[in-house]
């Protein structure tokens, strides 16, 4: 398999492994034999098994499964270039659509369908509390949308666009110099391979409106630091009534004080005194859903890690949750009253006695 990973591959593993090929194979920093190719192989395969449709096709048919699929926008499988575009922005900088425009002959695909719109990206800031059961934030997102006047269309209503005379709507021109034949962004329709006669009031023929919406983001539980959460059709309108892009939300989590994460897992320290250790004791641990119960047995040495079972993280889309981990510490006073004085040196003294002996 080109991305290296099991057929049970989870997302985060699959994503991981896409990311470590597009780096090591990007034109930009690769300029080997090859490594164009193989970057436009690990593309495709990302495209499907990040899809569970196609997923399950491959896992069923092979290649053969996936092959010829149809989609929004991309290259060969029906592969949705923007998307992996909008997720992996850090790799392509600024240059992503035009890389990849280059490296499977455009968005629009060898269909001719209209091109999707931009896909957006947005940022939420969740508590560590609400990884417990999820949650929901509003957004508000700004948007280009589908002018309503115009469809879309660009034109004033009742009148229609119009193939570019100079290009014949092919968005392109070819230019001889010398030997070399040259293709051109037409300077006529600026590659759209229309032209607008008559353009809408509304819009100015940009077939486009600025809209405000405010939308519900549903935050499942267990979810991790990082992790996007993808709402369809909530991105830019795609050109001349293309349908619109995607909103691509990144979840952080806020740090909680006393608190460490480790997928599932929670981390805790807490301070016992010296008599807590040596005879044992019940003590109080914080959890996320408030103080439970722990018992210290005698003879604990500062630095135990004890685990209090199902008080950690829920797993993604389900599972058992994970657990606490509470490390103690043997807590030395700074400053003594004269009584606990008096008697930690009877319990040196009574200690150095069984020694000698």
């Amino acid at each position: 398999m080109i991305l290296g990973v099991s057929r049970d591959a989870e997302d985060a593993e699959i994503k991981s492994a896409y990311r470590k090929l597009a780096l090591k194979y990007h034109p930009d920093r690769n300029k080997e034999d090859g490594a164009a190719e193989h970057f436009k192989e690990a593309a495709e395969a990302y495209a499907v098994l990040s899809d569970g449709n196609k997923r399950r096709r491959y896992d069923q048919f092979g290649h053969a499964g996936v092959q010829g699929a149809t989609g929004q926008s991309g290259g060969p499988g029906g592969m949705n270039v923007e998307d992996i575009f909008a997720q992996f922005g850090d790799i392509f900088g600024g240059r992503g659509g035009g890389l990849f425009e280059n490296l499977f002959g455009g968005f629009q695909g060898s269909t001719g369908t209209t091109a999707r719109g931009r896909s957006l990206r947005a940022r939420v800031t969740i508590e560590l509390e609400d990884v417990l059961n999820g949650t929901e934030r509003t957004l508000v997102v700004r948007h280009r949308m589908n002018c309503g006047s115009c469809e879309g269309t660009g034109a004033s209503p009742g009148t229609q666009p119009k193939t570019c005379p100079r290009c014949q709507g092919s968005g392109r021109v070819h230019q001889q110099r010398g030997f070399l034949a040259v293709a051109s962004t037409c300077p006529e329709c600026h590659g759209n391979g229309i032209v607008i006669p008559h353009p809408c009031d509304d819009c100015g023929g940009s077939g486009q409106v600025d809209k405000r919406s405010e939308i519900e983001v549903k935050i499942p539980a267990g979810i991790e630091e990082g992790a996007q959460i993808r709402v369809s059709g909530m991105g830019d309108a795609g050109p001349h009534g293309g349908a619109p892009g995607d909103l691509y939300v990144a979840v952080e989590i806020r740090d909680k004080e006393g608190f460490h994460r480790d997928g599932r897992d929670l981390y805790v320290e807490l301070p016992i005194s010296y008599p807590q250790a040596a005879l044992g004791d019940r003590i109080l641990v914080p959890t996320l859903e408030g103080d439970v119960k722990m018992s210290v047995p005698a003879g604990t040495p500062t630095g135990k890690l004890f685990r209090v079972r199902s008080h950690g993280l829920p797993k993604l889309h389900g599972g058992r949750r994970g657990d606490l981990l509470v490390r103690v510490y043997v807590d030395v006073p700074k400053k003594l009253g004269r009584d606990e004085k008096n008697l930690i040196k009877e319990l040196q003294r009574l200690q150095k006695e069984q020694i000698e002996e």
